[in-house]
């Protein structure tokens, strides 16, 4: 019995079935970046037969193409053109088993960590060498041969100083990179501090990866959007359903999954998770002790947040009511979309009469208010990440 390069599922078959259902409109940019998708995909496959010790390895191994190194992928293009989306269609079809999936700024803090316990190893005598950055490398490198990247920006001279050494060592090893980018790689760290040591790393990434700008033709998240009650009250199971529907239009009825984010040394974790949009129940974000930063990550990792059941917050839940004040603030700041399900409306969620939450409760109450208008929407359709 002879063994198929084991591919059994593509993203144009994936992306074909969606535009048959109606969950998207197909798009000239978009079926370009998909076609390119697939033939990675394809390379993947082919050197992963080459190096198997099966009965057609041999086959595979003699193609010149199976034994040349795997060109990644670097789509960018503007918010909201279904970069993410085509990310999870990727991701989910990719033969390579040893494949992981991150925001590129949670990667470089745990990598950060990791290069932190290495360092202190070569101290402590445990680790040969001098230079943490090798193992580090290593390591990442047996556990991961496809690194994808939501959201890939540099921001942090940290960063900037690091990454050269780092990649340089991660295409060594055969790592392949698939990023999606709101910028081209020339623009990366952009106007930043020192921006001459991220210039060898650009350079090596645009030999390593093949550069796509994804230029479609309009704001998919904000027609997906547009028209919908953003705000649904009372709670209920009609409230509990029209969420479910505009999540599912919105994330085009792909299965979401579950991740973690990292903010200043804790985790935040993220159980529903798909195309660029988040779900949170108000527990998991106002009852959790969660900081005003907790929500500026997350509003930074998601362009739209659904929060469920809120309830009418009252002066003995003043924590609460602080943290959902400093939630609503993060996301309104950041241009947030957010589509909630709520006890009652805006003004009527804080019944304390007295107190500091029950004065700033009024500005959030109508932020709630604009944050479900069309022109909200509108005005904030270029200001968060895909």
């Amino acid at each position: 019995m002879s063994e198929a390069i084991p591919i059994t599922s593509t993203v144009l078959g994936r992306y074909q079935s969606m535009v048959q259902l109606g969950e998207i409109e197909s798009d000239p940019a978009q079926l370009v970046s998909v076609k390119r998708l697939d033939r990675l995909n394809e390379r993947l496959a082919e050197t992963r037969m080459a190096s198997k010790k099966s009965a057609l390895g041999w086959l595979f191994s003699k193609r010149k193409s199976a034994t040349e190194p795997v060109t990644g992928l670097y789509i960018w293009g503007e918010v909201g053109r279904g970069k993410t989306m085509l990310m999870d269609l990727f991701f989910d079809v990719a033969v390579e088993p040893r494949k992981r999936r991150s925001h590129f700024h949670e990667f470089m803090a745990e990598t950060h960590e990791r290069i932190k316990g290495a360092r202190a190893k070569i101290a402590s005598g445990e680790l040969k060498g001098s230079d943490p950055i090798l193992p580090v490398a290593e390591d990442i490198a047996k556990d991961v041969r496809l690194l994808c990247f939501d959201e890939f920006s540099v921001t942090d001279i940290a960063d900037a100083m690091l990454l050269g050494r780092l990649f340089t060592k991660l295409f060594e090893h055969g790592v392949v990179v698939v990023a999606t980018s709101n910028v081209e790689p020339d623009n990366l760290y952009k106007d930043g501090l020192n921006r001459n040591h991220i210039l060898p790393f650009i350079k090596l990434l645009k030999e390593k990866v093949e550069v796509v700008r994804l230029d479609s033709r309009t704001d998919f998240r904000l027609e997906k959007l547009a028209g919908s009650e953003l705000y649904i009250t009372p709670l209920g199971p009609e409230a509990d359903s029209t969420m479910e529907q505009i999540w599912r239009s919105l994330t085009r009825g792909m299965a979401p999954h579950a991740e973690t984010l990292h903010n200043m040394g804790r985790n935040i974790p993220v159980n529903r998770t798909c195309s660029g949009a988040a779900w949170f129940t108000f527990t998991e974000l106002c009852v959790e002790p969660l900081a005003a930063s907790d929500y500026l990550r997350i509003g930074h990792a998601y362009h739209t947040i659904f929060l469920s059941d809120v309830p009418v917050l009252e002066a003995r839940k003043r924590n609460e009511a602080k943290r959902f004040i400093n939630l609503i603030d993060a996301l309104y700041d950041n241009g947030n979309r957010l589509v909630i399900s709520a006890e009652k409306e805006p003004q009527d969620l804080y019944v304390a009469s007295s107190g500091t939450e029950a004065f700033e409760f009024d500005r959030t109450s109508s932020r709630l208010i604009e944050m479900r208008s069309v022109d909200y929407l509108n005005a904030h359709a270029e200001d968060n990440s895909e």
